[in-house]
């Protein structure tokens, strides 16, 4: 026991040492030492988990060593803090290898190697550690994608090949917090706003709520699920909720994105569309008429040029009724509330109908 006992704590103190800079030092051996060592402890797992006296006892001596001195809660590396988390230590010690940039380049190929072997290797279990490492493949792919790769300014960039990866790996990560807590997904977005860069985000959002729906399965199959919507539907539905729930980012989303994609995005959820159309008229309402230039101007600089606007309606204007009649309802809306005049120059929205082709 005693011996036993020394060994998890040998072991924590490497899967502690995992998060800092001390792995600047190892190499290619260490690491597959210390994935050997996670295995173990997967299998020491499995043979005393259900020994409640053993796995009290191991427990217990874990979170003592990794207590705060004070007494205040975990240490800032903890290791191992419980007997369970043995099941999954090979998890947890890849995991922060993967996300340690202070690991060198030989021990990270090193464990590339030891997690993805190729076909044919098993690992000593009935599931290969490649399995077993699939899904926290995805989450870190879905954060890397997001973080190294930039959105464009063309529309087009949506049918991007590694726009709508990043896109499908974000509907799947909306889809596991989902099901492990109801606000796991609003917690997800809110920190990646925060963490990543700002338009490249809003642009994977964009592509992720124009994603095709999954097609309908057999009807049988179809009986069987507890929800009418599709994995890809509930992680649409979050991001929109979620849009519609801050604000200056809806707004954000609104002002940097390309007018097209924008288009495409309003057209296929219509719960944007309102948001969208007061952002533009709202934009509208801070121009004024500069007449030496002869040109709608903003009161500042970080106010959209008219051009712009202009774009944006023209493309809304383009699209299929019911939405093309809406904005044309909602700007002689706006012109009649402006006083309804006719002459060019006096009011933005009898300019913006007349540019459009569709003025009184």
């Amino acid at each position: 026991m005693e011996s036993l006992s020394q060994q998890l704590e040998r072991f924590s103190e490497v899967l502690a040492v995992s998060r800092t800079t001390h792995v600047r030092s190892w190499d290619p051996a260490t690491v597959r030492r210390a994935l050997q060592w996670a295995r173990y402890m997967r299998h020491v797992y499995r043979r005393f988990g259900r020994h409640a006296g053993i796995r009290r006892a191991l427990e217990r001596r874990l979170q003592d060593r990794w207590r705060r001195e004070d007494g205040s809660g975990p240490a800032t590396f903890p290791g191992l803090t419980s007997f369970r988390a043995l099941a999954r230590c090979d998890l947890l010690l890849s995991q922060r290898l993967l996300g340690n940039r202070a690991l060198g380049d030989a021990a990270f190929r090193c464990l590339l190697q030891q997690l993805c072997p190729g076909p044919g290797v098993r690992d000593a279990e009935e599931e290969t550690l490649q399995d077993r490492l699939a899904l926290l493949a995805r989450r870190r792919a879905a954060v890397h994608l997001l973080r190294s790769s930039g959105f464009g300014e063309n529309s087009a960039a949506q049918e991007d090949p590694l726009i709508q990866t990043q896109a499908e790996l974000l509907l799947r990560r909306l889809q596991e917090v989902g099901e492990a807590a109801a606000e796991g997904p609003r917690r997800l977005l809110s920190g990646l706003w925060e963490r990543l860069p700002q338009s490249n985000f809003l642009g994977v959002i964009a592509a992720a709520l124009l994603l095709p729906s999954s097609p309908p399965g057999p009807p049988q199959k179809e009986l069987e699920l507890k929800s009418p919507k599709t994995p890809g539907e509930e992680g649409r539905h979050e991001l929109v909720q979620w849009l519609l729930g801050k604000s200056d980012t809806v707004a954000t989303f609104c002002h940097s994105l390309p007018a097209g994609l924008l288009t495409s995005v309003v057209g296929r959820h219509p719960e944007l569309f309102p948001v969208y159309l007061g952002q533009l008229t709202d934009w509208g309402r801070q121009l004024h008429y500069d007449l030496q230039k002869g040109v709608w101007v903003g009161a500042e600089a970080r106010d959209g040029p008219w051009e712009e606007l202009f774009s944006r309606f023209q493309s809304l204007c383009q699209a299929p009724s019911p939405l093309k009649d809406e904005v044309l309802r909602a700007l002689e809306t706006c012109k009649a509330q402006d006083g309804g005049f006719e002459v060019p120059g006096l009011s933005i929205w009898t300019d913006l109908l007349l540019a459009l082709g569709s003025g009184a």
